[in-house]
């Protein structure tokens, strides 16, 4: 091992040893489940702001998107836009709402008005499926760029990795709970910003913050040339490809409202007005961050070449923002490059253990809360075995993510995730909005909405190109399934476009078709009222 790689190592060990203090240092803390699940509800906006952020800008964020930019220019960018309008979505319709509505889960506030046990089932799985696909995305993430660090391409590393992190973000949890969560959260995400805006501001020097001269490199260099900046390298290609796009811009603008581990967030703030300024305060972190992603990604375009453009192309793009970084430094075997390399990457990697702590807290708080106290224990679980539950549900999951993520490895993280998002999109969000919003809406309606969004989703991702059918280009199967199988019947990489409007549907023939009677009606006053103004939402816990 060299002195880079030492220096780089320490880096990364600080960042991990970092957190495990924060996490020490919260679980003195807390006390109770309001503590354990929603952080005791004491942030302010701006931390929960910041916290929201560091939910958000995930390791598909920093360096899938970046990546998408620096293989195919203008098409990567989209996702960037995507991801950003999806947060009107979540502050018009679903943020001071949800805040004044529930307690600690989606679940909470669908229950409020349905019959417990099957909302409740229904909403629980939902959750646990969303993380886990997110999960995936997470941990791919952390084995290539610990691979990438350490100089090695051995699978064993990556897989090694991917367990290590699998058992990190089990001790956060479990130790922790939301507060220590949330303040690995906001660290990292003020850590994210710094390291990102010292990146761009170093690519800006090389181009003489000249930005023309920025694209123009990148598109010559790209050998694309002025295709590189202009819309349809990826997307263009024929009308199924353009499809597609609209299926993917559909599920990322929607996705986010229905996300669980976001949903979650809003929960940590006194009042409802606070949870509309943390947003506020997200839309302003993220937008700032997204335009950064522009230049890390025509930057890495612009001044990667030969071996390093090679690397990021295997990588899938995973691998662009932190070899720019290599770059910017001073390039391969320098000091200054190897310091800014272990910066960005200690940065990425605190992102992936923020990111996945935030979504296992999630998934497994819902197993807790939703199945175990209140289908299984009819609400009558003691606060204590309660936690021990999420504890025990923590592990699990972290489990299967951990077996689910090994096959995963060579598929973009971005692309992962976006499939979170259509899961969440056709699942989540059409009970969370017909239950706002519409009257009539039962618990028919509800688990019809939620498995019929799930199985549609789950489903049409089974039978696309994503699965199987897609080929071998330079070597490596573009696919998940080996090459001798394909079952793709599906056309369209993301099911969005088919899958959100067969949720939305469901919902309503599920209603329709119901023969239960109006009574849960005058209860949808109430829901209103307290939706509306926040009376009585504290107090709000079991009936």
């Amino acid at each position: 091992m060299g002195d880079h790689q030492l220096l780089t190592t320490t880096l990364f060990l600080g960042v991990v040893a970092l957190t495990v203090a924060i996490t020490f240092w919260a679980s003195r803390q807390t006390s109770g489940t309001a503590d354990f699940y929603a952080g005791g509800r004491s942030f302010s906006p701006i931390q929960n702001g910041l916290a929201i952020g560091g939910d958000y800008m995930s390791a598909a964020s920093f360096l899938g998107i970046s990546g998408a930019i620096a293989l195919s220019g203008y098409d990567g960018f989209l996702y960037s836009i995507g991801f950003l309008v999806a947060w009107l979505v979540a502050l018009l319709l679903v943020a001071e709402m949800l805040r004044n509505s529930g307690r600690y889960t989606m679940a909470d506030q669908l229950a409020y008005r349905m019959k417990q046990k099957p909302v409740r089932m229904a909403a629980a799985t939902s959750t646990v499926v969303v993380s886990i696909f997110y999960l995936l995305a997470q941990m791919v993430g952390a084995g290539s760029l610990v691979a990438l660090l350490l100089d090695v391409d051995s699978q064993a590393i990556k897989n090694l990795t991917i367990f290590g992190v699998g058992i990190l973000m089990i001790f956060y949890v479990t130790v922790g709970g939301m507060k220590g969560t949330t303040w690995v959260q906001i660290v990292k995400a003020v850590l994210l910003m710094i390291g990102s805006a010292l990146i761009v501001l170093l690519v800006l020097i090389h181009f003489h913050f000249n930005l023309s001269d920025l694209l123009g490199t990148a598109a010559s260099n790209s050998g694309k040339g002025q295709a590189f900046l202009e819309p349809g390298l990826k997307y263009g290609v024929s009308t199924t490809s353009k499809i597609d796009f609209l299926s993917l811009g559909i599920a990322l603008v929607l996705g986010t409202a229905g996300l669980p581990h976001i949903l979650i967030r809003f929960y940590t703030v006194p009042t409802s007005r606070d949870a509309r300024k943390s947003v506020l305060w997200a839309i302003g972190l993220i937008g700032v961050f997204y335009l950064f992603t522009l230049v890390l990604g025509f930057g890495a375009a612009a001044m990667l070449k030969g071996d390093q453009a090679a690397q990021v192309a295997t990588s899938k793009g995973n691998l662009a923002s932190p070899l720019l970084a290599q770059e910017v430094g001073g390039g391969a075997g320098s000091t200054g490059g190897a310091v800014l390399l272990a910066v960005i990457a200690a940065v990425a990697f605190a992102t992936i253990l923020a990111v996945v702590a935030g979504l296992t807290l999630t998934s497994s708080a819902s197993v807790a809360h939703d199945i175990y106290n209140n289908v299984i224990k009819k609400g009558k679980a003691s606060e204590q075995d309660e936690i021990k539950v999420t504890r025990i549900a923590a592990l699990t999951i972290g489990l299967i993510a951990i077996l689910l993520a090994i096959p995963a490895q060579n598929l973009n993280i971005a692309f992962l995730v976006a499939l979170a998002f259509a899961v969440a999109a056709s699942a989540n969000l059409p009970a969370i909005v017909y239950n706002m919003f519409w009257r009539r809406f039962n618990t028919q309606g509800a688990t019809w909405s939620i498995y019929g969004g799930l199985i549609a989703s789950l489903g049409l991702v089974l039978f696309s190109p994503v699965m199987s059918g897609k080929g071998v280009i330079d070597g490596v199967n573009q696919s998940l399934l080996p090459t001798s199988i394909d079952i793709s019947f599906f056309p369209l990489e993301n099911p969005g476009i088919v899958s959100i409007p067969i949720g939305f549907f469901l919902g309503w023939l599920g209603t329709v078709l119901s023969k239960e009677k109006e009574s849960q009606g005058s209860r949808y006053t109430e829901l209103e009222v307290r939706a509306l103004t926040g009376a009585g939402a504290e107090g709000a816990v079991q009936h």
